[in-house]
């Protein structure tokens, strides 16, 4: 088997000698070509050449979801055909690792590099599907480039958020669960459309949703971890479904703490409900558009301004070592 690994070594909780190590297992088993990311979409430019390549059988992300997202976004530049692409195994190495957690695999580097390495040898692998979310046509965000996620997406309020995470991490910031919390309350003290929501969601078939104020896009279940604790926002959103999508029209003081708390205690049967909430679940198509430009982030990156966004759920997009 030949094996490319990308190696994002800004990763949050790998040190280099651990890398070394990794490198070290994973070449004994495999004939192995490491690349080291050095800007920005590398890891993306690195997923496609082995896309492109016609004798790759295997890309390793080393990195956390930020990694990932550029990995499959380069191995699917051509579009989803999980027969004859690469397969993608995931080591993590961020501060978060969603969708390897959500695959089952642990959430230690070393630990998962064993668990993949027994996945090889007893060949366990499956198909996945995936989010893909581009331009809607007609509007001012249409020549924006799809772009596929591997867990979530989010329009307004949690994007707004991920977005001052990314600012104080710019200026050195470490990159914490505490960090996220407190920038959450910022977000919700200078959020503008708290009270009445700017958002609509549009569906074949179906009245359209108006007036969200928050709107977050599930590939699978949790959404996020905060420490070991799983957060479901759509406990329903699975690699075998469409997508999912909570959507709450209002953010006022009260209805934040009832829904903040739902999602603390939330559990695989059970997420948010409530008047102010709305959950759909398998979505094959969709579009949300905003009266204004809001932030809007996918797989944990902050993506600037949009006005409206297109999704498709896309089932068996992309084979994966479990």
């Amino acid at each position: 088997m030949r094996a490319l690994l990308v190696v994002n070594p800004a990763a949050t909780t790998t040190s280099a000698r651990t890398r070394d190590v990794l490198i070290h297992a994973l070449a004994s088993e495999m004939k192995l070509e490491a690349v080291t990311t050095e800007y920005r979409g590398h890891a993306r430019d690195v997923g496609r050449r082995a896309a492109e390549s016609a004798d790759i059988d295997l890309v390793v992300a080393l990195g956390g979801d930020g990694t990932v997202n550029e990995v499959v976004n380069g191995l699917l530049h051509h579009g989803p055909d999980p027969d004859r692409l690469p397969r993608l195994a995931v080591v993590p190495g961020g501060s978060t690792n969603v969708f390897a957690r959500a695959l089952g695999l642990p959430n230690d580097a070393v630990e998962a590099t064993g668990a993949i390495l027994d996945a090889l040898g007893e060949r366990r692998e499956r198909t996945v599907g995936l989010g893909l979310a581009s331009g809607t046509p007609g509007s001012e965000d249409e020549a924006v480039p799809a772009r596929w996620f591997t867990f979530c997406a989010g329009f307004g309020f949690d994007a707004g958020v991920i977005g001052r995470v990314e600012q104080q991490r710019e200026r050195g910031r470490r990159s914490t669960h505490a960090l996220y919390i407190r920038q959450a309350m910022r977000q919700f003290l200078d959020e503008p459309h708290r009270r009445q929501g700017v958002i609509t969601l549009e569906r074949p078939g179906a009245d359209p949703v108006h007036d969200l104020a928050l709107s977050i896009v599930c590939n699978t279940a949790p959404w996020t971890y905060l420490g070991n604790r799983p957060v479901y926002a759509a406990p329903e959103a699975s690699f075998d479904t469409g997508l999912d999508v909570l959507g709450l029209s209002r953010l006022s003081t009260a209805a934040v703490a009832r829904y903040a708390t739902q999602l603390l205690t939330s559990t695989p049967e059970r997420g948010p409900r409530g008047k102010h909430a709305v959950s759909l679940h398998d979505l094959t198509d969709f579009t949300l558009h905003s009266k204004v430009p809001l932030p809007f982030q996918m797989d944990g990156d902050h993506l600037g301004l949009r006005t409206s966004v297109t999704f498709t759920g896309v089932r068996r997009a992309l084979r994966v070592i479990v």
